[in-house]
């Protein structure tokens, strides 16, 4: 199985609801990656991967930095999902998934 095929299915078993960071799940893989690696295959995902329950491990929404309606967005989908925000981050002690 390819690395982003095995993240791609880790993002899909993040339950509604809860988040996972960028370098827990480049941990989780079989073939280790960074967070930043991640971060670049999360932008290149295919439809259908939850893209918006993958944060920062700070919980704050990196997407930002690229585009801040994406943030927006992302935002918006995560409390849709009952996420909470504090001081305009997730509420990670309340949310957070490890895989």
């Amino acid at each position: 199985m390819s690395s982003r095929k095995e993240l791609y299915d880790l993002v899909h078993s993040i339950p509604e609801g809860r988040v996972c960071a960028y370098g827990a799940l480049g941990s989780a893989l079989d073939n280790r990656v960074s967070g930043i690696v991640v971060g670049r295959w999360m932008a290149q995902s295919p439809d259908g991967v939850p893209w918006w329950r993958v944060v920062a491990k700070n919980g704050a929404l990196p997407i930002e930095k690229r585009n801040p309606y994406l943030g927006m967005d992302q935002q918006q989908l995560l409390e849709n999902e009952g996420v909470a925000f504090v001081d305009g981050r997730v509420d990670m002690a309340a949310h957070i998934w490890e895989p």
